[in-house]
């Protein structure tokens, strides 16, 4: 099987997790995410410190920390989907740099939907597991009863999250867009038929 090199970008409640999952699973794939690369990498040296220093002090990893972290990840493995990074020009260019993509991916979702998505999530407090008050409650009453919404997943946060959001990262996107790179995919309707589209995208290139 082909160790794919891909980027999968989206805004928040694009389902980019549930979908990094799949494509991974299907293609023995590992999944490189900024957040979970920080953290597998805390104590990881580089010129500027730590990225243990910059979180423990509650203060934003710096870039050049994150490109270290990111390509150490990257290179230690055979095929990959990339999540929640590049996010901005900077970065765009250090990627391009350390490593070479076989797509990049945009899951495009419209906006209400979006909101619809993350205002309905709900978690158990007890457990940490993730419903939706529309698509997956649990059978379990006790469990329904004592589900509560994150903070930001309240409709003024959400939206206040996608606006930075597509600020911050439409850069990026027209980036790709103009080096013709950009594949976008429908990030609507169920999970199953978001990830057989970009199946396809990937399959249909074999």
């Amino acid at each position: 099987m082909a160790d794919y090199h891909i980027l999968l970008l989206g805004p928040p409640g694009a389902g980019k997790g549930t979908q990094a999952k799949r494509l991974c699973e299907t293609y023995d794939l590992d999944h490189v995410s900024t957040g979970d690369a920080l953290r597998a990498n805390k104590d990881m040296e580089t010129e500027y410190g730590t990225p243990r220093s910059f979180m423990e002090a509650g203060e934003l990893v710096p870039d050049e920390v994150v490109n270290e972290v990111l390509e150490a990840a990257l290179t230690d493995a055979d095929g990959y989907v990339l999540d929640g990074y590049p996010r901005n020009l900077d970065q765009v260019e250090f990627l391009d740099d350390a490593t070479e993509l076989d797509y990049v991916f945009f899951l495009d979702v419209d906006r209400d939907v979006l909101v619809e998505r993350l205002t309905g999530r709900r978690v158990d407090p007890e457990t940490g597991d993730n419903y939706h008050v529309e698509f997956d409650m649990p059978d379990d009453e006790e469990i329904r009863e004592r589900l509560v919404q994150r903070d930001d997943d309240e409709e003024d946060v959400v939206r206040d999250r996608l606006e930075v959001y597509e600020e911050n990262t439409e850069p990026v996107i027209e980036h790709y867009r103009e080096t013709g790179e950009l594949v976008e995919i429908d990030g609507e309707g169920t999970p199953d038929d978001v990830f057989e589209r970009l199946s396809d995208a990937v399959e249909g290139d074999d």
